[in-house]
């Protein structure tokens, strides 16, 4: 059985920075090769004779203008990734910083915005006339990561579509994924891998029998970050201090 495993990079970064800690060194360096043998073979029983065939590693490169350093040390991880062939390939997408301006909120107990409204001491008054319902707008500066998402479906379907795999593993909890995880799922047997630990996203879960079937879900936890890293210096790259 020839696996294809399919990884939202920047989804997977920000589990294990939940896992492990942001400042904690020793889980940047991941293998990701290492990662995605160990759980495939945890899937012996369901997948008999099942073996990595083929990763796929969706990014986007950090802005150097805006993080130096944290860019040097991303192209330092993704060259050892290729040079030690933890990955097959790598897809970018892009990194996008601009400024946008929306409403002022505070988080309510279950972390939905609540927009923030006039209130003593500070007050908005028109024509000497207050205004509670008056909306403060603040302006602010974003950096995200667009397109891995987008690349990880595609890259999915693509492979499953052609026969290139006999079964896959989307390494993700991005909700976003779910019409094409739902497709691979009528195909093949897919597992779905949870960088951050806890609950899968509902539009990420279903029977295993479904479909194909032989389906299964995981969650990575901190060990398996730790646990499964590249040796140091890897295909002539040393990893970053701090790492």
């Amino acid at each position: 059985m020839r696996v294809g495993i399919y990884v939202d990079g920047y989804n997977l970064y920000y589990g294990g920075r939940k896992a492990c800690g942001r400042g904690t060194p020793g889980w940047r360096w991941l293998d990701i090769r290492a990662l995605a043998t160990k759980l495939v073979a945890e899937q012996a029983q369901i997948w008999p004779g099942a073996t990595v065939h083929r990763i796929v590693y969706c990014t986007a490169r950090i802005s150097g203008a805006g993080n130096p350093s944290g860019a040097a040390d991303q192209d330092v991880y993704l060259k050892a990734l290729l040079a030690s062939r933890s990955v097959d390939y790598i897809e970018f997408g892009s990194y996008i910083s601009k400024v946008i301006k929306r409403p002022l909120a505070t988080p309510d107990r279950r972390g939905r915005p609540v927009t923030a409204r006039p209130a003593w001491p500070i007050m908005i008054q028109t024509q000497g006339l207050a205004q509670p319902a008056a909306t403060f707008i603040a302006s602010v500066g974003t950096w995200e990561e667009k397109g891995s998402d987008v690349n990880v479906a595609s890259h999915l379907l693509v492979d499953v579509l052609t026969d290139a795999v006999d079964a896959a593993v989307v390494i993700s909890n991005d909700s976003d994924l779910r019409m094409p995880v739902h497709e691979a799922w009528q195909r093949v047997p897919v597992g779905v891998v949870n960088p951050g630990g806890g609950y899968t996203a509902g539009a990420l879960s279903r029977g295993p029998t479904s479909g194909a079937g032989h389906h299964w879900w995981r969650s990575v936890v901190a060990a398996d970050y730790t646990g499964q890293q590249l040796p140091d210096p890897t295909g002539g790259y040393t990893k970053p201090l701090g790492w």
